[in-house]
């Protein structure tokens, strides 16, 4: 199963312990994040990631063609609700295309962790 895994700045930290939490069930699986989002789980962790650029120079946009190619299994983005990103339009799309692509996506730790349960 291929995992895509983002977070906005303020959610770094909780992709990381995220990341610790599962790191046995995600050492199972092939692992592709975002620019600095992979940089910080590869540097807190044993597991290997790929790199796709950061989010605002394109990364949720690569990603989503992932999602659109059915080449991502599942989706883990830990989004800031409260802070406008100057890319909204790309986190939009990335989202519209797991929802079109039936493409099971996480936008918080609690309902992550449901689904990481069960990988």
């Amino acid at each position: 199963m291929k995992i895509a895994l983002i977070a906005h700045d303020k959610k770094k930290e909780e992709m990381i312990e995220l990341a610790k939490d599962f790191e046995d069930k995600l050492s199972k699986h092939i692992l592709v994040a975002t620019g600095t989002t992979g940089l910080k789980i590869m540097q807190n962790t044993s597991l290997e990631v790929k790199r796709c650029k950061s989010g605002p120079l394109g990364g949720d946009q690569e990603i989503g063609a992932m999602v659109a190619n059915h080449d991502v299994d599942m989706v883990i983005f830990l989004r800031d609700p409260l802070t406008a990103q100057p890319h909204e339009p790309d986190i939009s799309a990335l989202l519209r295309l797991c929802d079109v692509y039936k493409v099971p996506l996480a936008t918080n730790t609690e309902s992550a962790k449901l689904i990481m349960a069960d990988i």
